[in-house]
């Protein structure tokens, strides 16, 4: 149970020695009351920010609310950042979620972000074009770059091994862990075989000296690229307006965002000041609703490979109770 276990021990430093008392999150703009949410600063986005460009269109002001940028959190350590209060709402792939939880983490998720689809895949596993690579099969004993561990980056491609019938994936492969924006290189070089990014094929296919081998869309169809935001139960407990007003600012956001990706992506760039042609579009839960298969997936596979302990169920994970979307 190694990354629930990495999650528990982050989760205990948070409480133990980095707990913060929550900031009050009402102040005063221009005569007018607004609830501040705390949220991790987007680092070197690689799809559409959802903050960014809800915060830009002034859908999160529509309700009420304001946006404060708390700085770059790693995405291992965003569980944390919420427990301890430096964050109010983190968001990163459900797995992660999931692990947290099963650590004993009390953070619930409320509001979707991305999907997955044929065409926009969460991620998918690059190879160089030359190379030997050409199945699951071929991948065993190969070297897999990652940005991180415990990540969709690398249960993914241990997912897709074992849908192809190879078991024991995680045995059979070395992985390497490296900033994304590396991976290329490191690919170009050889010092990998095979990269997991968070890339479309086109984007990949346009830049001609890779391809993809699978994307999660390929493991899993639609249900695999899940990354709802979640706040801790205290935050729910305490705030549940607040929480209401957030998730109609995400699912306003996430139906503009999929009717309008290449503004959606000239909005991020600008506001992550980084070039536009590095962001790939992105795909998003409609009406930013949470689907209980989405979650179950990952719980599964965390199950399966003994990453969190027996018996976790989507209702200790998620709830779309302040979706409005949602019928009651």
């Amino acid at each position: 149970m190694r990354l629930a276990a990495m999650v528990l021990v982050i989760v205990m430093l948070a409480l133990t020695g980095c707990a913060k008392k929550q900031a009050n999150i009402n102040t005063e703009s221009g005569g007018k009351q607004v609830d501040v949410i705390r949220v991790a600063t987007p680092n070197a986005p690689t799809s559409p920010s959802i903050y960014y460009v809800g915060d830009e269109l002034g859908f999160f002001a529509e309700q009420g609310i304001k946006l404060e940028y708390a700085g770059v959190v790693p995405s291992p350590q965003l569980v944390a950042a919420v427990v301890a209060g430096k964050l109010d709402v983190g968001g990163a792939h459900v797995n992660r979620t999931i692990a947290g939880i099963s650590a004993g983490a009390k953070i619930k998720a409320v509001a979707a972000n991305t999907e997955t689809s044929q065409a926009i895949p969460h991620m998918v596993g690059v190879v160089a074009k030359n190379s030997p690579i050409k199945s699951a099969q071929d991948m065993v004993g190969k070297k897999i770059g990652i940005p991180t561990i415990g990540g969709c980056n690398e249960y993914t491609p241990y997912a897709y091994m074992k849908k192809q019938g190879i078991a024991d994936p995680k045995s059979k492969v070395e992985v390497i862990v490296m900033p994304e924006v590396q991976l290329d290189q490191a690919l170009r070089q050889g010092n990998i075989d095979l990269a997991m990014m968070h890339k479309t094929a086109d984007f990949i296919q346009e830049r001609g000296e890779f391809t993809v081998l699978f994307s999660d869309f390929d493991v899993w169809e639609a249900i695999g690229g899940a990354t709802p935001a979640y706040f801790s139960e205290n935050f729910i407990k305490e705030k549940p307006d607040v929480v209401k007003r957030f998730v109609a600012a995400v699912a306003k956001t996430n139906n503009w965002a999929n009717a309008n990706p290449d503004k959606a992506i000239e909005i991020t760039a600008k506001r992550a000041k980084v070039d536009p042609k590095t962001i790939k579009p992105g795909y998003y839960a409609k009406d930013a609703v949470i689907l209980e298969e989405t979650v179950t997936v990952w719980i599964d596979l965390l199950t399966d490979f003994n990453e969190i302990k027996a018996g976790i169920k989507p209702e200790q994970i998620y709830t779309n109770e302040f979706n409005q979307q949602v019928k009651k």
